[in-house]
């Protein structure tokens, strides 16, 4: 199909337009909607980084706001990351402090994000950092329960005493490697819908016109568009040498910033959701044989075996 493309139109550092024709029926507003699934857990992740910054090691905003903005010259250099380091910066007219600290901590939604998870669920494919997502949105969103809570529940302190520095680094380690891992998500669910809805979808191209005039354009899209140019056929980005290796790398950072934020009693659902789907999809073999031989205990769900073909059933 031929397209016409709009001179208004996005275009990217190599002034390509960044729009073009997704697939038949409904595949364009299929891949908007796994856009802003990644979406939210890219945002749900620098969230919990600031937190970590924040509570966690002290970090004032304009301090915070001077880091964002190194770290969007580097590997991380994305929209996300840009404008978060602008919000840090910016001063309330009222207050003369910085407008963040006096938004309201309740994040909303508009669906997309649900739909998402919801239409993954429904075929099968893991997306366990925009499922964490979705729900750290929902908890915002019962301030008055938490507010209630944190007077009657204790934990510990979010006090660090590590180094700092070290902490930091490993924080932009970790973020990097959990973002890949919520691309691999996305472009798994894309690539699992392209196949049931007969979209057809070219995932090279989807990540070529995401580089520019979308909320989740980053320079991590052009070595996704590599890979699929190494591999048309590539199943996750895990797969891909290249993908591989930054995760792989970087996941003792990830480890440490998690065990850190662990102790400190500060919530990283999203961050730990993409560790644990690494971990997940690195194992050989799942605890899932004992979930099944207890489907089969309490309702005869039969389960298979490794030795051997066939359906079978014990007399627990």
């Amino acid at each position: 199909m031929a397209l016409v493309l709009c001179p208004a139109a996005a275009k990217a550092y190599d002034g390509e337009a960044c729009v073009d024709y997704i697939g038949p029926g409904g595949a364009g507003h299929y891949v908007k909607m796994v856009h802003n699934g990644i979406e939210y857990g890219i945002m749900q992740m620098i969230a919990e980084v600031y937190d970590l910054l924040s509570r966690g090691l002290g970090m004032r905003a304009e301090a915070l706001g001077d880091l964002f903005a190194e770290w969007n010259d580097g590997e991380l250099a994305s929209y996300l990351i840009e404008i978060t380091s602008e919000i840090f910066r910016k001063r309330d007219s009222e207050t003369g402090g910085p407008v963040l600290d006096v938004i309201l901590d309740e994040a909303q939604q508009k669906g997309t994000g649900k739909w998402t998870s919801q239409n993954a669920f429904d075929l099968g494919v893991p997306t366990h950092t925009i499922n964490a997502a979705v729900a750290s949105r929902i908890i915002s969103g019962m301030k008055s329960q938490r507010l209630a809570a944190s007077g009657l529940i204790d934990g510990p302190a979010p006090v660090f005493s590590g180094d700092r520095d070290e902490m930091v680094s490993a924080i932009k380690e970790a973020l990097f490697a959990s973002i890949v891992l919520v691309y691999a998500q996305g472009f798994e669910l894309m690539r699992v819908a392209s196949d049931e809805y007969q979209y057809d979808l070219d995932l090279k191209m989807i990540a070529k016109i995401w580089r520019a005039g979308c909320i989740i354009r980053a320079d991590l899209l052009d070595d996704i568009m590599q890979a699929y140019d190494r591999d048309q056929s590539l199943t996750n980005l895990l797969f891909d040498g290249h993908f591989r290796e930054a995760v792989v790398r970087r996941q003792g950072a990830l480890r440490y910033v998690l065990t850190t934020a662990i102790q400190m009693g500060i919530p990283v659902y999203a961050l730990s959701s993409a560790l644990a789907y690494f971990d997940a999809y690195r194992t050989e073999r799942l605890p899932a044989n004992l979930t099944q031989a207890q489907r089969d205990y309490f309702g005869a769900h039969t389960y298979r075996r490794l030795d051997k073909e066939g359906t079978f059933h014990t007399d627990w």
